[in-house]
């Protein structure tokens, strides 16, 4: 078995390229060694802060050497990247979501098992030290059998702090777009697939005004659901709850995530961070306990799941951020839009195999 790092090239210099080509170096199992943009200034930009090469679109997928394609362009181009980077026979990694559609993500799928190329995509933060040692206690039986969870992703909305926000209230964005990758990643990791979710869905404000600069008093018309509330039967027989929202403009102090077992409670942390902390609550207990994690990878450690789908390629196995993994995600979250505008459940059609745990001294 080769240790040669798999040469990977970003497209799509955004927001979140930047701590992505900051962890780049950190792997074993790939190196970022250049980078696009539809923007050259903004792809030279990057190169040359992280000492890489700047590349068009076009050339970066004729480069024979690289290998994998980082797709990190806004979702509405998602389907379009990945497929162009499957063509070319590169594997590709997308940020989330997968696809917009349904139909874009079967194409995505069905191509790269036509080619015998890989599809992994964001979120990774469920490989990271906090949601790992989660699976640990878990399957140790920590809180005995489960039998619900609930989620809370509740916030004001970007247009605050982002610096173009504008996407965020298309299709293909809103809280359940956005945000519900990383806790329906997580539920999925630490729970099994879903078999079929109900929910309510609202735009509750038809404008948004954006207060960050450079676009400053730039007014967006909403365009998808900007509040979610889900419930998910698990395969396994689990009941969640799943709420998303950009419309809770006080806060709140509920907690991300909890799942409720025979033996106990286990609450669950950031899904969009690595890192803990994680609290367990044994049944009769009259307080939460804080658990040491039990795993690494619990700093910033975004393109961790780039390492694994490397390092499973060449070992040979199954990676853990699966595009089947996405795709049941995709599913799972078109679902709940679908259950509220037709008023039933929906039976979802996808299904994925629950992600390995890593182990507690990997290192990709």
């Amino acid at each position: 078995m080769s240790n040669r790092k798999m040469k990977a090239g970003i497209i799509g210099c955004g927001n979140i390229s930047g701590i992505y080509l900051k962890n780049g170096s950190q792997f074993g199992s790939y190196e970022i060694a250049a980078c696009a943009d539809i923007d050259l200034l903004r792809a030279q930009a990057k190169a040359q802060e992280y000492g890489i090469r700047a590349l068009t679109v076009e050339e970066l997928l004729a480069d024979q050497e690289i290998e994998i394609v980082i797709n990190l362009t806004i979702p509405a181009v998602h389907a379009k990247v990945c497929l162009q980077a499957l063509e070319a026979g590169k594997h590709v990694y997308v940020e989330k979501p997968l696809a917009v559609t349904r139909e874009d993500g079967r194409r995505i799928l069905e191509l790269a098992d036509s080619r015998g190329l890989r599809v992994g995509c964001a979120p990774d933060t469920f490989l990271g030290g906090g949601i790992q040692t989660c699976r640990r206690l878990m399957d140790e039986g920590a809180i005995g059998v489960p039998v619900a969870a609930s989620g809370f992703m509740m916030s004001r909305g970007h247009e605050h702090w982002h610096p173009d926000p504008q996407f965020y209230y298309e299709p293909g964005g809103g809280p359940m777009f956005d945000m519900g990758p990383y806790y329906l990643t997580a539920l999925v990791a630490l729970l099994g697939p879903i078999r079929r979710v109900t929910g309510a869905a609202r735009v509750s404000f038809a404008q948004r005004t954006v207060s960050s600069k450079p676009k400053a008093g730039t007014v967006i018309e909403v365009k998808t659901p900007t509040h979610v509330a889900g419930v998910l039967d698990f395969a396994g027989g689990a009941i969640g709850t799943l709420i998303t929202s950009f419309d809770i403009m006080g806060g709140t102090d509920l907690p991300h995530i909890e799942i409720y077992g025979s033996a106990g409670s286990l609450r669950v942390p950031d899904p969009n961070r690595f890192g803990g902390p994680v609290y367990l609550r044994k049944l009769g207990a009259g307080e939460w306990t804080e658990v040491p994690l039990t795993h690494g990878y619990a700093d910033n450690n975004r393109g961790v799941g780039v390492a694994d789908m490397a390092a499973a390629i060449r070992e040979g196995r199954p990676h853990r951020a699966s595009g089947a993994l996405a795709y049941h995600v995709l599913d799972t979250m078109h679902g709940f839009h679908e259950a509220s505008a037709e008023g039933r459940h929906v039976e979802l059609q996808s299904a994925c195999t629950t992600p390995e745990p890593l182990a507690a001294d990997a290192r990709l």
